[in-house]
């Protein structure tokens, strides 16, 4: 399989990954990415948690890529450097 992928900016976990590293990691589902746009600027949280580790700080307007959502948090990737994380749904237009 080669290298693995920077998981920072390649959105990959044991349960679910990004389509496009289909056949660069394992996952047990593999997902395309929802096109989403901040409709507010939010923190990129390393984990879906107020408290957790903040990633980022995504612009208004900024696009996120969401693979996945469950109570109240959209993983996936977001901003132009891609940084992989958990955003508030709310703060999600599209």
């Amino acid at each position: 399989m080669g290298e693995r992928p920077d998981p920072a900016r390649h959105a990959y976990r044991k349960d679910l990954a990004d389509v496009a590293l289909a056949g660069r990691v394992i996952a047990s589902h593999f997902a395309a990415p929802r096109s989403k746009t901040l409709s507010s600027a939010a923190d990129l949280h390393q984990s879906p948690d107020e408290n957790s580790e903040r990633v980022a700080r995504l612009d208004e307007g900024a696009p996120f890529a969401m693979l996945d959502s469950r109570g109240g948090w959209a993983w996936g990737y977001g901003g132009e450097d891609r940084k992989v994380g958990y955003v508030r749904v709310d703060a999600l237009n599209g």
